[in-house]
C-alpha cells in the first residue's frame, strides 16, 4: 500500500512565527513510518512546511491530531474520504477525547500505536477496519519503537535532533492530558541502549530530549546520564520542579552536558498551584530551585499558565517581577486551556463556564472559558502584556545570565527568536531554514 502520513497546519499564536512551525518534525509520524513493514510505501507531509497533495494516488491516509488542529484534520479527512481513501487518526487529542473524534475518521488509534499499527494495516488490506484500535495493557518501555530519522528532510526544520526517552508522566495535574482516562496512567522508560542508539543515528552532539517529564523515574535518568557522559553531548530537556530535591541528579546533568531545562512553574501563587493539584510544585521553593540550576551553569525555560481560579489581574505584574528578579533566561506563557477529556474540562463543563467550543482556539492563546477573578479581556491582555514585557530590551538585559559563557546564546535566543522573530523568519525565507538551523545549533554548541 501507499500510505500518506499527515501533520495538519497549526494556527499561529500572537507571538509565533514560522520558526515555531518549522521547529522540528513529528516524532509520531516518524515512529509510524518505522512501524510500517517493508513492502509498503510511506510519504510524510507536514502542512506547516508544505502543501498537502490531495491528488496524489494513495491507499491510506494517517493524521496525527492535537486539539488545536482537530478542525483542520476533519477537513483533510473529508477531502480524502470523498476520493474513496480511508483515513486513520491518532495523537494526543484522539486519545484524550476519542468519543468526539470517532465519527470523523474511518478509524482512530487511541494511545500508543506500537501494538496496533500492523493490525490496522492488515485490517485495511482485508477491508475490515474497526472504528477504534487500542492496546496498551501492561505496555513496557521496551516496546517503544524508534522514529525513522533517515527519512527526515533536514532542509525543512531548525532541529531534527529530537529524542523521546519515555512515555507518560507520574503526575496527573488537572489541566494536563495525563488526567484523561485514556492516557497512559504510568510512566515507562525506553531501554537505555535504545536511546544511545538513537543518539548515534542522529550523528550530532546536540540533543533535545522531548519527554513530558525527563525525570519521571530519577533512578533511570541518572543511569542514562552516566551512559551519555562519554559522548560529550550538549542537551536540553523538560523536567518537573521537584528536581529541587535531587541535587545529585542536577550534578549528573551538569557533568553530562545539560544546557537548559524547561520547567512548568505554572504560577508563583501557591493557591493557584493547589487548585489544579500540581502536587510536585512547591512555590516557596522556586527560588531555591532556580538557584540550584543556575549555579550549575544550566539555563531555564520557565512555563507559566495564567487564568487559574486563584489568579487575579495582579498575577501578571507579580510574575514579571519574579521572572526578572530570578534572571529566568526564557519564558513560555499560556492562557489556561481546558483540553477536552481532562479533569479541568469536566469541572468547567459542570460549572457551565466554557464559552467557546471551537477547538481551533484551544492553543493556549485564547480565552475559551469564564475566568473567576478577572474578565476574559483582562486575561487575554495580560497574557500579551507579559510576553511583551519579558522581551523588552530593558528586561532582557536585566535577565542576562551571570555566566558570560551564556551571553551569546541567551541574547541570540531572546532577540532573534523572541523579540525579532519576524525578522528572523524573513531571513529564513532568504537564506533557507537549513542554514538558520545550523546557526541555532552553533549557538547551542557555544554554551559551555
Amino acid at each position: 500500500m501507499k500510505i500518506k502520513l499527515i501533520q495538519p497546519a497549526m494556527l499561529p499564536r500572537p507571538m509565533d512565527t514560522k520558526l515555531k512551525t518549522r521547529m522540528s518534525p513529528s516524532l509520531a509520524l516518524l515512529t509510524i513510518a518505522n512501524l510500517t513493514p517493508k513492502g509498503h510505501e510511506v510519504i510524510i507531509e507536514n502542512e506547516n512546511v508544505e502543501k498537502i497533495n490531495f491528488d496524489e494516488p494513495v491507499d491510506l491516509v494517517v493524521i496525527t491530531v492535537t486539539v488545536d488542529v482537530m478542525n483542520r484534520a476533519v477537513e483533510i479527512s473529508k477531502d480524502f474520504q470523498n476520493r474513496g481513501i480511508s483515513v486513520i487518526a491518532g495523537g494526543i487529542h484522539i486519545t484524550a477525547d476519542p468519543e468526539s473524534a470517532v465519527n470523523s475518521f474511518d478509524a482512530i488509534c487511541v494511545g500508543m500505536a506500537e501494538r496496533v499499527w500492523k493490525k490496522i494495516l492488515k485490517d485495511k488490506e482485508n477491508n475490515s477496519l474497526k472504528k477504534i484500535y487500542y492496546d496498551m495493557e501492561n505496555i513496557s518501555g521496551g516496546e517503544i519503537v524508534s522514529p525513522n530519522y533517515h527519512i527526515i528532510d533536514n532542509k525543512k526544520y531548525l532541529y531534527t535532533n529530537i529524542i523521546s526517552t519515555s512515555r507518560g508522566c507520574p503526575f496527573e495535574c488537572d489541566f494536563c492530558y495525563n488526567s484523561c482516562k485514556n492516557v497512559l496512567k504510568t510512566y515507562i522508560n525506553r531501554p537505555i541502549e535504545d536511546v544511545i542508539k538513537d543518539i548515534r543515528v542522529l550523528k550530532t552532539r546536540h540533543i533535545m530530549f522531548i519527554d513530558d517529564n525527563f525525570i519521571g523515574n530519577p533512578v533511570w535518568t541518572k543511569k542514562l546520564l552516566k551512559e551519555i557522559k562519554p559522548l560529550k553531548l550538549k542537551w536540553n530537556a523538560a523536567v518537573t520542579s521537584n528536581i529541587v530535591d535531587m541535587p545529585e541528579l542536577l550534578d549528573e546533568m551538569k557533568e553530562s552536558g545539560c544546557q537548559s531545562l524547561f520547567i512548568g512553574f505554572e504560577s508563583i501563587n501557591s493557591k493557584s498551584i493547589d487548585s489544579v493539584h500540581k502536587i510536585q510544585n512547591s512555590v516557596k521553593r522556586y527560588e531555591k530551585l532556580v538557584d540550584e540550576i543556575h549555579k550549575r551553569g544550566i539555563m531555564i525555560n520557565a512555563s507559566f499558565v495564567f487564568g487559574l481560579d486563584e489568579d487575579d489581574i495582579s498575577v501578571f505584574k507579580n510574575t514579571l517581577e519574579w521572572i526578572v528578579k530570578n534572571k529566568i533566561e526564557t519564558v513560555t506563557s499560556h492562557i489556561l486551556t481546558p483540553y477536552p477529556g481532562t479533569k479541568l474540562y469536566s469541572s468547567l463543563i459542570e460549572e457551565n463556564r466554557i464559552l467557546d467550543f471551537n477547538l481551533s482556539n484551544y492553543n493556549t492563546a485564547h480565552v475559551v472559558y469564564k475566568p473567576k477573578n478577572m474578565t476574559a479581556e483582562e486575561l487575554y491582555n495580560g497574557y500579551l502584556w507579559i510576553y511583551k514585557e519579558v522581551y523588552t530590551f530593558k528586561n532582557i538585559m536585566k535577565r542576562l545570565p551571570k555566566s558570560k559563557k551564556q551571553w551569546i546564546p541567551f541574547i541570540a535566543f531572546n532577540l532573534f527568536y523572541r523579540k525579532f522573530g519576524k525578522l528572523t523568519e524573513l531571513l529564513c525565507n532568504i537564506v533557507s531554514f537549513k542554514n538558520i538551523g545550523r546557526f541555532f545549533r552553533w549557538l547551542s554548541y557555544r554554551i559551555k
